[in-house]
């Protein structure tokens, strides 16, 4: 995949934020009662948007351009996804793998940013952003509100994620250590939203 010298963990970390991404993407379609071909391309899209976004604003190449196997995990997770019968993915299945993909993905995307130089500031909000914006394009094109428009514990459990991995890191633990400590805070926040339906409280404006 990546030729980053980032490690095994943060190595594992893309590739599992990737098919986990890819995999919400076709559930998204296959609830929809889509064709493959649309499963696949909603795969894709979810599974390389926020890393396409974040190579772009980082001046890297773009990695599953340069990249097939990349490209060829999407598409055979949504081809997992088409036979795999509906029973077996429970009514929450999409927001436990978005959780998983959310966490990895944020810790990725600031490794990778902090490689090509950028600030901790800056690489951390490319963290939130490769780990958000496949989401966000997976939910305009089936329809579905945004998660940004809602209150609910998503963007804060990428941005703990990402900042948590930054401070680690920043402090001196090596960064395989760092990566498993971010991610896992970052899921354990988003799957105790999910549980308990968390979210920030919203504007009110002036009474």
């Amino acid at each position: 995949m990546e030729t980053l010298s980032l490690g095994p963990v943060l190595q594992v970390l893309n590739l599992l934020g990737i098919a986990v991404f890819a995999a919400t993407g076709a559930l998204a379609a296959a609830q929809r009662a889509q064709t493959l071909v649309t499963a696949t391309f909603f795969a894709l899209i979810t599974g390389v948007g926020g890393g396409t976004i974040r190579d772009l604003l980082i001046g890297a190449p773009v990695f599953w351009v340069r990249d097939a196997q990349t490209a060829a995990l999407c598409l055979s997770v949504a081809v997992l996804i088409w036979i795999t019968p509906q029973r077996w993915w429970r009514q929450q299945a999409l927001e436990w793998l978005d959780a998983a993909g959310l966490a990895a993905y944020a810790v990725y995307g600031v490794a990778k940013a902090l490689e090509f130089g950028v600030p901790p500031i800056p690489a951390a909000i490319m963290g939130v952003v490769t780990a958000c914006a496949g989401g966000i394009l997976r939910d305009m094109l089936a329809g579905e509100p945004s998660i940004l428009m809602r209150p609910e514990l998503y963007v804060t459990a990428a941005a703990l994620a990402s900042g948590l991995y930054v401070v680690l890191v920043s402090l001196g633990m090596p960064s395989f250590a760092s990566a498993l400590c971010a991610s896992a805070a970052g899921f354990l926040l988003r799957a105790a939203a999910i549980h308990w339906k968390l979210g920030l409280p919203t504007y009110r404006g002036r009474h």
